[in-house]
């Protein structure tokens, strides 16, 4: 790649591709496998997630056991189209039972809690997780699981709902790798801080083949999606739960996307290409923090999020 750094947004307007569109629709199973992204270019922000609810004063519980309970998605992201969604049924000795469902990281740590009150046995029941601590941010990248037991301090009942528990774990992402295909990071002239003809590289590229789909490392609202001499077709996203923005240049094609639209991380957003100021196809990826892309924030760094990211999806 040559000089792609962008002088200043809104220098072109906004071109919709009906072929790009029906591309990034065929792509969509591929992303939904390997992300749990969409499978189309359009975007809204997920549904809610369950309600947390509130133990009850006096809670009562038989003898539980669980029925059935699984966990779907096994991977999931923050933001995403999938939910770690818990579907469960319980049996008990009583008609009517209060239950405290925690969800819990790799050492145990509870993060999230659900209080169901009056479940009945035999009655299959689910919640949503959304990917929000009980303190409001987003849950760090790791494995989860969801455990399910009486609200009561009853050592023999938990043990029971404990003992015959299946696997309920999950992993959970706050951010996807934004190829989806064979790439190489460049480490030489597409390094972040390399030389360029009166200023330094801005980001980190990332070589792939054109035509390779494109999605959203992090969700949000797309701020820009425009061509630009030097970027050539680009998108800016402003990353939900974040005060970064994320910046993808040199699209094969214009991204169906448009400012203002909701994307979800995981989300179809365009293909490798080498539009602009490039030399090959690979996809030049920026992260400016607050307040913004040339919005007076700064460019950091990205390589190292970018490894971490691409190990785990």
């Amino acid at each position: 790649m040559r000089n792609d750094e962008i002088a200043r947004p809104g220098l072109a307007g906004r071109i919709c591709i009906v072929a790009m569109v029906a591309l990034l629709s065929a792509c969509g199973a591929t992303a939904a496998a390997s992300t749990g992204g969409a499978p189309t270019p359009s975007g809204s922000p997920p549904p809610p997630s369950s309600p947390a609810g509130a133990a009850t004063a006096a809670p009562s519980a038989g003898a539980i056991s669980l029925l059935a309970a699984e966990t779907t998605p096994r991977k999931s992201f923050y933001f995403g189209f999938r939910f770690p969604r818990l579907g469960y049924t319980i049996s008990s000795s009583q008609p009517q039972n209060d239950l405290r469902i925690d969800v819990v990281d790799a050492g145990g740590e509870i993060v999230k809690t659900f209080y169901r009150n009056d479940v009945a046995p035999d009655v299959a029941s689910s919640i949503r997780w959304d990917g929000t601590t009980d303190a409001g941010r987003p849950a760090r990248n790791g494995r989860y699981s969801f455990r399910i037991g009486p609200q009561t301090e009853a050592p023999a009942a938990r043990a029971a709902t404990q003992s015959t528990a299946p696997s309920l774990g999950f992993a959970f992402y706050g951010y996807a790798f934004p190829i989806l295909g064979a790439h190489e990071f460049s480490l030489s002239g597409g390094r972040f801080g390399a030389g360029r003809s009166g200023h330094t590289h801005q980001g980190q590229d990332v070589m792939a083949d054109c035509g390779v789909p494109l999605v959203a490392a992090r969700g949000g609202i797309v701020q820009y999606s425009e061509y630009e001499a030097n970027a050539g077709n680009y998108v800016v996203i402003d990353g939900k739960g974040t005060p970064n923005d994320f910046m993808y240049a040199h699209l094969a094609e214009p991204s169906p996307l448009q400012a203002g639209d909701t994307v979800r991380t995981g989300q179809p957003i365009g293909i490798v290409g080498d539009t602009g100021d490039a030399s090959a196809c690979h996809l030049h990826f920026e992260i400016w923090g607050a307040p913004g892309w040339y919005e007076g924030g700064s460019p950091f760094d990205p390589l190292a999020e970018l490894q971490k990211w691409d190990a785990y999806s």
